[in-house]
């Protein structure tokens, strides 16, 4: 699989995408539970649409998880020239105003389904300044896939660690560089507090209040958007958060995700979905996930 992978970067990316979307029907079929977890959380997050209408979006949504995997290829090994051809990055003023300010800046962004490549053309741009991009990642469960995960993700960046070093993340942020930061995921309240997600109270983590707090690093969204027609991938940066936190960890979380629910409203094909956001629930609410 990984030598197809590969292999595939040889391809025109409008050929690229027509066997992303191939496999994401594929993958439609024989997903099973991680399928029944993503109609769940279409289900919680847009009641207003009909069934017949969330399924169309679920298998738009499995289309662009296949378009991911050959992105991720393309981020792995494609030549510089090229991914830089396929990014359009936009508002990297706000990022330059925020670096200039000499704290760091927490790079706030979602799982969307472009994350590798969009990650990448960012990189790729930051590598040529002082400032290159810091990324966190989570390990993979197999030894090749990881190595070759880091390897790829090394190419441009200053730095590349675990999702579980912090003084990793804070010493990035004492050089006045952009760290990598996407919280939107289940973490359960060890570390977090309920904050609504479309309506919907989810464990979400308070660190990144707290890291901008400790150190001063100014928070600036991003996200990396598909463009339509196979157009490539545009790197949208959003003006820093120069009033946070506001010590208030409840109000600063609810406002990191209401900044991606905007996002993810606005493109809801592109977010990954499998992920059991709501498994966590405040007590004495029913679980929302068969187990």
């Amino acid at each position: 699989m990984l030598g197809v992978l590969r292999a595939s970067i040889l391809l025109p990316y409008s050929q690229q995408a027509k066997l992303g979307r191939g496999l994401g029907r594929l993958l439609y079929w024989v997903a099973g539970k991680r399928k029944r977890i993503a109609r769940t959380n279409l289900k919680l997050c847009f009641p207003e649409l009909t069934q017949s209408q969330r399924e169309q979006l679920l298998k738009e949504n499995f289309r662009h998880l296949g378009m991911a995997l050959f992105e991720t290829g393309l981020s792995w090994w494609g030549q510089p020239k090229r991914i830089r051809a396929l990014g359009k990055i936009t508002g990297m003023e706000h990022l330059q105003a925020a670096l200039a300010r000499g704290k760091g800046v927490i790079l706030l962004t979602g799982h969307m389904t472009s994350l590798d490549l969009g990650g990448q053309i960012l990189a790729l741009a930051l590598s040529e300044t002082q400032h290159p991009l810091h990324v966190m990642y989570k390990r993979a469960r197999n030894p090749v896939v990881e190595l070759l995960m880091l390897r790829g993700r090394k190419r441009f960046t200053g730095a590349v660690f675990k999702r579980q070093d912090m003084r990793a993340f804070i010493q990035g942020l004492k050089q006045n560089s952009p760290v990598w930061y996407a919280p939107d995921q289940d973490f359960r309240l060890r570390q977090g507090v309920f904050a609504e997600f479309f309506g919907i109270p989810a464990a979400t983590l308070s660190m990144t209040a707290k890291l901008a707090a400790r150190t001063g690093a100014i928070v600036v969204p991003y996200y990396p958007i598909r463009r339509p027609n196979n157009a490539g991938i545009e790197v949208r940066i959003e003006p820093g958060w120069y009033d946070f936190p506001s010590g208030d960890e409840v109000r600063d979380a609810q406002r990191c995700n209401d900044n991606l629910e905007a996002v993810v409203r606005a493109h809801p094909e592109q977010y990954l979905w499998l992920h059991r956001r709501f498994k966590t629930r405040p007590e004495g609410e029913p679980a929302r996930y068969d187990e």
